[in-house]
């Protein structure tokens, strides 16, 4: 038996907005990063330009795919609410032949 496969082991997934909110924050200091070791070795010559382009991209697909699966969660729910009654009620007779 692998004690690894229980499910008391298993952490969830993060939530597609924590992970666009700490790719953001960690992209912010990969660009200040490559600004500051721009500013030292060549100043005149702004190539971490092109690294914060890149990951502009890069944040760009990471909040359309986390706000993507936030709305398609929400409307999940919603659509689950609307056809299964409110939260509460009695479940709606079983159907037999």
């Amino acid at each position: 038996m692998n004690p690894l496969a229980s499910p008391q082991h298993v952490s969830p997934p993060l939530h597609p907005l924590t992970r666009a909110v700490l790719r953001t924050l960690k992209a912010l200091l990969v660009l200040a990063l490559c600004a500051l070791i721009n500013a030292l070795t060549s100043p005149g010559h702004w190539w971490f330009q092109w690294v914060a382009f890149g990951l502009g991209i890069a944040l760009l697909v990471t909040w359309v795919r986390a706000l993507g699966s936030s709305l398609t969660s929400g409307l999940v729910t919603e659509l689950e609410r609307r056809f299964q009654g409110a939260p509460g009620t009695a479940e709606p007779p079983a159907f037999k032949p």
